[in-house]
């Protein structure tokens, strides 16, 4: 694939193997600015893997990451979130037992509190944070249409309602890029219209997003480009109605039955 000039993230040649099994096999991409871009695949074609080390959680055993012009190959996932790269999971995980509001406050960054030093000495300071991120948190919230659930254990939300609460944590970092992991995956149609509502108002907000997606409806109806991933390689890439009748893709899908 040739790199997108200006892209806010870019991976080149990348390569990662599990006990000899190449999942990610020279794998590159590219996510321009304001760009909302799915990434598809059969199962087994490696999307999570690639996923994993665009997020920081997996290092790769060869290639090159670049995030906002900055080679980040070398570091964590908290670190890539500190430089504006946010990622969802296919299966959130809340604190259970947490309020709503208190699950998103976690996602604060750079709180003046957080320090021995912030929480004994700047004690206005921190005040001064906690309540910038109380209304922070509300405004979320209400954008994610969960305001209703506000005081709410997490552990009441449905599988559709956990996928908004974790993407209302990753937004209280400001993430200029977000990788969203499924979000389709286990959600009633009437939530995943709220969804997918809520992913185009950040994409026209300037958020930039590349989508991990099993749902070929919501990828043609979100993406203006899919990359397809086959046997952990570049397959095709391009429009999505286009993409998805070429014969390669096609026999990556449904095998001997194409």
């Amino acid at each position: 694939m040739e790199t997108i000039r200006g892209a806010v993230l870019s991976a080149h040649g990348l390569c990662r193997s599990f006990q000899g099994n190449r999942a990610v096999d020279d794998m590159s991409l590219s996510l321009a600015p304001g760009e909302l871009l799915g990434l598809i695949g059969p199962n087994g074609a490696g999307k999570t893997t690639m996923f994993n080390m665009l997020a920081g959680s997996l290092q790769p055993s060869a290639g090159r990451i670049e995030l906002m012009g900055s080679d980040v190959t070398a570091e964590g996932a908290e670190k890539r979130l500190g430089r504006g790269l946010g990622r969802t999971f296919q299966i959130p995980r809340p604190f259970p037992r947490m309020s709503v509001l208190e699950n998103v406050l976690c996602g604060a960054q750079k709180q003046s509190g957080e320090s021995v030093f912030g929480a004994a000495f700047r004690i206005g300071a921190s005040r001064r944070d906690e309540a910038r991120a109380l209304e922070k948190a509300r405004h979320i919230l209400d954008f994610l249409l969960l305001s209703y659930l506000t005081d709410q254990p997490a552990s009441v939300l449905s599988g559709g309602q956990r996928k908004l609460l974790e993407l209302a944590r990753i937004l209280m970092a400001d993430p200029k890029v977000i990788l969203l992991d499924e979000p389709a995956a286990g959600v009633n149609p009437s939530l995943l219209e709220q969804i997918m509502a809520r992913i185009v108002d950040l994409n026209t907000q300037g958020v930039s997003i590349l989508l991990i997606e099993h749902n070929m409806d919501m990828v043609a109806r979100l993406c203006s480009r899919v990359v397809v991933m086959a046997l952990g390689r570049e397959l095709a890439q391009g429009a999505p109605d286009a993409v998805i009748r070429e014969p390669e893709v096609v026999r990556a899908y449904l095998g001997d039955a194409a």
